[in-house]
């Protein structure tokens, strides 16, 4: 889809250094990419430890033992 915004050149340049990305249309879906990805492992870390029922690692590596 195309959309016209204004960037600032000095955030668009840090964007396309951090991504290595040599086009602009590049490091700015690699930044929207990184984004989301960040805010889904906020949201799942927010659930961490509220399952009671989990199995425990060592339960899981003798369950696979057992085969």
């Amino acid at each position: 889809m195309k959309t016209t915004v204004d960037i600032p050149e000095s955030d668009l340049a840090d964007a396309m250094r951090f991504t290595r990305a040599k086009t602009k249309r590049e490091a700015i879906v690699a930044a929207i990419q990184d984004f989301n990805r960040r805010r889904r492992m906020a949201e799942l870390v927010k659930h961490a430890g509220t399952c009671e029922n989990m199995m425990s690692v060592e339960e899981l590596q003798k369950q696979r033992r057992k085969g």
